[in-house]
């Protein structure tokens, strides 16, 4: 049987509440019944739907109890308000492992990636834990530091934001012994008066959560180097940086991807780490590697891991899910790789991603399929039309575009690589299947909530045609 993570008077004496029903042991804590396990805790949140309404429904899925705000079938720590009940929880979570070391990322693009890519360090070096998927908000933090086990060694946490002032009560919840802000670019930044300058303040509201003599690992190519480096000395952190420059903690020196198509090729880093030469292969194929394994380097050293299972892990670590994630489709007269970056968008992202997809040796076409990246404010339509350079610096043969961003984009493109446009990027899919052709490298780019995903699944699913067919 799993040790219990919480019992209901740990409960209810971290969050001030009252158990109703019979005592009871949760080995976690869940706030979907979509995804929820046998014996964890349910939260009955707020949101579209009252999370009271799904207590039944947990319980029968296996729920040992509770977290509400008013009286429910089951065993229940009744609270007067549950977010920040559930908060609570997650700070009594943080007090009692006082040992772990704990870290924390954000920035403009990365975090996710540069968060499981610490993980997976910090869990070659002892008992590790960290967010799941992209839980970074007012939700998602409190909830992985509740799930965190006592015996926890080291934690990394993701922190996100769209507006101001959300970051400082996360990062002051954290209380982390390093910090790291991956960049700083136009995201979000329709939410922003200040506009970019808005977005990084809002990044270093970070380091105020900074436990005493903390570390804060930073970009020093990046533009706001300079007003993160103010913030972060303001509160007593120690500086640690990367970047291409020689005075960098962490030097970057060369990025080599691999060889399409060759198999057990790997992209080498090529790096002086604290002055020491460091050239070491990954398994990330996008030229922002090259500067988040510097930025992974530092944080797991920040967090007492040593290089070599740094290394080991950069070495091991797979692109996620919609984060430049490969796979070879097959057709009926060869294969052609697809690069999923579905998963959001921004102008920085995007040049790199088309940047690195330009490198790459393809024996036949480079087809890129995008969708509107999203939340970029009155520029938007200038930083979509932008992207025409890069696309021809990369020599991409063809240009899909979906959505009503990208019509700018559209027609900034030269015919000879215009692919299609749709205004939808379901309209957009039967287009780019059609025109997929054996040796293709075609990628698939977009924010998520211009549904980029909707393209790359329908490339993928030629593959299970081909399949059937065989």
């Amino acid at each position: 049987m799993a040790e219990a993570l919480w019992t209901s008077d740990e409960i209810a004496a971290a969050t001030g509440g009252k158990l109703a029903g019979k005592p009871f042991a949760a080995t976690g804590v869940s706030i979907d019944t979509r995804t929820l396990e046998p014996g964890d805790l349910f939260v009955a949140l707020g949101g579209v739907r009252d999370g009271h309404e799904f207590v039944e429904q947990a319980l029968a899925k296996g729920a040992v109890g509770a977290l509400a705000s008013q009286p429910v079938s089951g065993s229940a720590v009744i609270v007067p308000d549950v977010l920040p009940a559930l908060e609570r929880l997650g700070a009594a979570a943080r007090d009692r492992a006082p040992k772990a070391r704990r870290g924390a990322v954000t920035g403009s693009v990365g975090k996710t990636s540069v968060t499981q890519a610490v993980l997976a360090g910090l869990t070659l070096a002892g008992r590790a834990h960290s967010s799941v998927k992209s839980y970074n908000n007012h939700i998602g933090v409190p909830l992985t530091l509740a799930r965190m086990p006592r015996d926890t060694e080291r934690a990394v946490f993701e922190i996100g934001m769209n507006h101001a002032d959300e970051i400082r009560p996360l990062t002051r919840l954290v209380r982390p012994q390093a910090v790291v802000v991956t960049t700083v670019g136009p995201v979000h930044v329709e939410n922003f008066a200040e506009g970019e300058t808005g977005v990084a303040k809002a990044k270093a509201e970070v380091f105020e959560g900074l436990e005493p003599g903390g570390v804060a690992v930073l970009n020093a190519d990046d533009r706001w180097f300079g007003l993160l480096k103010d913030a972060a000395l303001a509160v007593g952190a120690e500086i640690r940086t990367f970047g291409h420059g020689e005075a960098c903690d962490a030097r970057l020196i060369d990025f080599q991807g691999p060889s399409l198509g060759k198999a057990g090729d790997h992209a080498v880093v090529q790096a002086r780490f604290h002055g020491k030469g460091l050239d070491f292969p990954i398994l990330q194929t996008g030229f922002h590697w090259g500067l988040n394994s510097m930025a992974v380097l530092l944080m797991l050293e920040a967090l007492d891991v040593d290089l070599g299972d740094g290394l080991a892990a950069l070495g091991s670590f797979e692109p996620l899910e919609g984060r430049g994630a490969e796979q070879t489709v097959r057709l009926a007269g060869g294969g052609f790789t697809l690069i999923d970056e579905s998963y959001n968008a921004n102008p920085i992202s995007m040049a790199s991603a088309i940047a690195t997809l330009g490198a790459r040796q393809a024996p036949g076409r480079k087809i890129v399929a995008l969708t509107d990246m999203l939340e970029l404010g009155e520029e938007a339509r200038g930083f979509h039309a932008a992207l025409a350079e890069p696309l021809a610096a990369a020599k991409v043969d063809l240009v899909f575009l979906a959505g009503p961003l990208m019509k700018s984009l559209w027609d900034a493109l030269p015919p000879t690589r215009r692919g299609g446009y749709a205004e939808t990027a379901a309209e957009l899919a039967p287009l780019v299947v059609r025109a997929a052709e054996p040796g293709d490298v075609m990628m698939v780019k977009g924010s998520n909530g211009s549904k980029a995903g909707a393209i790359a699944a329908a490339l993928a699913a030629l593959d299970a045609r081909v399949g059937e067919a065989g």
